[in-house]
């Protein structure tokens, strides 16, 4: 047959979309949804349809990413405006419009039901990337503080709903942005430092401040409750503190190596709220151990150190900021999650990357290493 009429290979086919794969990022990122999927199932078999729900979760995030991967990082840039400016739309419909439950107004009916602050997660990195885009070779100060309303607008309006997990990943998102992008370290170090001597503070107080009769001006009850709480959570053993007493005890019992591929007992004893999701860090080192948790944690931070190196390598100043600000991300899902478990932070409700069930948080990390993958292709598509 003429070579000009043969049919092309499956292989000729899909190089073009292969072609410029980070193959680094993908293998941690298989090794960590492996490592998920052997969680779900160890801790969650007896804990309904969980195993199978985390898989096809993590088959729809697969899906996503390798679809987003191939949007150009222009055509990514391209959408910022729009989709900040959706989002933040959508914000205040939700608040004058959404749906309550458990006197949060996060959710919004437009004939399915939605949770607009999702959409800010992603972007909000996209628009200040953008913003800084623009502005390059003439940033000043000015530059930085409407960088800094541009954010602080949808942190405002998801604080308020209440959900302070999502506006602290929204808000750490844009931080990293403006960090990148150049904020000196004169502006920085104050308020690292007030923030320092309030947390201070606040630890030598607390026995004071957590009386019923103050008041905390600018936070509701349940969230005060939850500071004092990991001030000292024997102080309420069974109602606000059980969470972090349980998930301590479960982390502690689980000794160097663990007590076996689903032999936890504080986990399927079900003592570990949100055994599947919030707290599964917990039951992993339950079962696992140390080792296993220390793995783990050595896996997310080759995950955040090679997206940083994507960004260091990235070809444009959008490409670099967005690359940085999603990398990062990865470290305050991981953070976050690992220490309101341990006890070090209050429980927000972010979920372990990759580990923990959720359906939302799983498109919300497809879609964000979709980027990631979106920029290391163009990088190598360059060098070709």
């Amino acid at each position: 047959m003429n070579p000009v009429f043969a049919r092309p290979t499956l292989w000729r086919r899909l190089r073009p979309i292969a072609l410029g794969f980070d193959l680094p990022l993908m293998l941690v990122v298989l090794a960590l949804a492996g490592l998920g999927m052997v969680t779900m199932y160890s801790v969650g078999y007896d804990h309904g349809t969980r195993f199978q729900d985390h898989g096809r979760n993590m088959l729809l995030a697969a899906l996503l990413m390798l679809a987003v991967a191939q949007i150009p990082p222009q055509r990514l840039m391209a959408l910022a405006v729009p989709l900040y400016a959706v989002g933040v739309a959508l914000l205040v419909a939700t608040a004058l419009f959404g749906i309550t439950r458990k006197g949060a107004t996060r959710w919004l009916n437009l004939g399915v039901v939605i949770q607009p602050s999702e959409i800010l997660k992603l972007a909000m990195p996209l628009m200040l990337a953008w913003w800084f885009q623009r502005r390059e070779g003439q940033l000043r100060l000015l530059d930085f503080v409407i960088a800094g309303l541009l954010l602080l607008v949808p942190v405002a309006l998801v604080a308020k709903q209440p959900d302070l997990g999502t506006s602290l990943l929204v808000l750490s998102g844009g931080l990293y942005v403006i960090f990148f992008a150049g904020l000196s370290w004169r502006l920085i170090l104050p308020v690292l430092l007030l923030a320092g001597a309030a947390i201070t503070a606040l630890v030598l107080t607390g026995d004071a401040l957590c009386q019923p009769e103050v008041a905390w001006h600018g936070l509701r009850d349940y969230q005060k409750q939850r500071v004092c709480t990991l001030l000292d959570p024997t102080t309420d053993p069974l109602g606000k503190g059980f969470h972090i007493i349980q998930g301590m005890i479960a982390i502690g019992s689980g000794g160097v190596t663990g007590k076996g591929f689903m032999s936890g007992t504080q986990t399927h004893l079900e003592f570990i709220p949100e055994r599947t999701t919030d707290f599964i860090f917990a039951a992993f080192c339950e079962e696992f151990g140390l080792i296993a948790a220390v793995g783990l944690i050595l896996g997310f931070c080759v995950l955040i150190l090679r997206g940083l190196w994507i960004a260091a390598q990235a070809p444009t100043v959008f490409a670099r900021l967005l690359a940085g600000a999603l990398s990062l991300g990865f470290f305050t899902y991981a953070f976050v999650n690992m220490g309101m478990v341990s006890g070090i932070l209050p429980v927000v409700g972010i979920p372990l990357p990759f580990i923990s069930y959720g359906g939302t948080a799983m498109v919300t990390l497809g879609v964000s290493l979709g980027m990631l993958m979106s920029i290391a292709r163009s990088r190598g598509l360059m060098r070709r």
